[in-house]
């Protein structure tokens, strides 16, 4: 009988086909998808020509270029032109080009390319966001994901689980985004290095799934190496909106062993702020208010599903950006640009002065769309506030959820809804 596991274990043992794994473990796996973007992607490419074996299957490889794309300058082009021609050589059936492209971690869930149960990994590092819906998926270098396309495997070491659970109800105000935040800031950006991160408790089990993947995003800033929700009646509803696929649930064992177990009460939990330059260096909003700022971004792979746009759009509604802030918002796919369209939402947001972005990943890794000059400071719902994230090295960014934001754009410095 296999020893009790936890559900990060149980899902690499089964891709292992073996009928116990145990932290430690180097096991090799066969894969579910591997994904990788304009900038990762040619590298990966270089590995599978290298190894002359083309992909394993050209419907488990997902390519979407989302980083410079529309492409911002000669050696982007370069860059997506690699990609685009590799995907039409192979026979890629998961290639976004631009007009039906999406930043990838919101655009595979929305599509139901991933389902639960499977195992990914992407040549990014957030590709971690998948376990809000039961997946094992994790970032992994990019000749590591060109083998992976290659031979449809990848070696892993089994890793120690975090255990946090979330009970209670959510103050006023709060989100999945100040969750995350709050536990960052709990335990600290190595606080769970290579462990899944395992999330529980009757908070999370109220979370929307978009609420599930944000806080899923994250995980890797707090070093781990998978963020991981069980399968429920939310996430089941979800997935059968998008795939017909057949999925297989994990679910951990009662007595299962973790390297930790975190308790946190909901109420503790109030609308956060990360200030630069790491995501644990958080404060509550209330303590954050004498920060003026120059720009605001409300999108990426984080927040900037409709869910997110609709949190916004309630603050922004009619009221404007103040004098001297740039408010940039970048829906994260075309379904949620269609969506905003249809709902009204880009009615309020070009009334409030926004601008407002075809999808791209663009800022957030200072790419492009509202790089930051020296000194300027960014209240953003991305998910990284590192020394020159955004642009000039002596820039700012201030990592927050979408109504802060909106309502830190309206303000003209760090704000709660409840200030305007």
């Amino acid at each position: 009988m296999a020893r009790p596991m936890t559900m990060g274990e149980k899902i690499l043992a089964a891709h292992a086909g073996l009928e116990e794994v145990v932290p430690g473990q180097l096991v090799e796996c066969g894969l579910d998808l591997v994904l990788a973007n304009d900038i990762t992607a040619p590298i990966a490419i270089k590995t599978v020509r290298e190894i002359g074996a083309g992909v394993f299957d050209r419907d488990k490889i997902c390519l979407v270029p989302d980083h410079y794309a529309p492409n911002k300058d000669i050696k982007s082009a370069e860059q997506t032109k690699v990609t685009r021609d590799f995907a039409h050589e192979m026979g890629i059936t998961h290639y976004f080009e631009q007009g039906c492209m999406g930043i990838e971690h919101a655009l595979l869930p929305e599509r139901g390319i991933v389902v639960p149960g499977d195992l990914v990994i992407g040549a990014d590092s957030h590709t971690c966001t998948y376990g809000g819906i039961g997946a094992f998926s994790t970032g992994v270098g990019s000749t590591d994901a060109g083998v992976g396309m290659a031979t449809g495997r990848a070696w892993f070491k089994v890793p120690e689980t975090i255990r946090i659970v979330v009970d209670g109800e959510l103050p006023a105000g709060a989100s999945a985004k100040d969750i995350i935040l709050y536990v960052i800031g709990l335990i600290g950006v190595d606080g769970a290095l290579y462990c899944a991160m395992e999330f529980a408790g009757s908070t999370i089990e109220a979370l929307s799934v978009e609420g599930r993947l944000t806080i899923a995003n994250m995980a890797i800033e707090a070093g781990g190496k998978a963020g991981l929700f069980e399968v429920d009646d939310t996430c089941r509803e979800y997935v059968s909106r998008r795939t017909q696929r057949a999925f297989v649930e994990y679910h951990p064992d009662e007595d299962a062993q973790y390297k930790q177990v975190i308790h946190i009460d909901a109420a503790d939990i109030v609308p956060m702020v990360a200030w630069p330059h790491l995501p644990s260096n958080t404060h509550p909003v209330a303590e954050s208010r004498d920060v003026k700022i120059d720009q605001v971004v409300i999108g990426s792979c984080t927040n900037g599903r409709i869910e997110d746009m609709r949190a916004a759009a309630e603050v922004l509604c009619g009221r404007t950006v103040a004098d001297g802030v740039r408010c940039i918002v970048i829906p994260a796919t075309q379904g949620v640009w269609l969506e905003c369209v249809h709902e009204g939402l880009m009615d309020i947001f070009i009334n409030a002065h926004c601008v407002v972005s075809t999808p791209t990943c663009g800022p957030c890794l200072g790419g492009y769309m509202g790089i930051l000059a020296a000194g300027e400071k960014c209240v953003s719902t991305t998910n990284r506030n590192f020394v020159g994230r955004m642009g000039d090295p002596t820039s700012e960014v201030y990592l927050a959820s979408p109504a802060v934001a909106a309502a830190s754009a309206v303000a003209g410095h760090i704000a709660l809804p409840s200030d305007l």
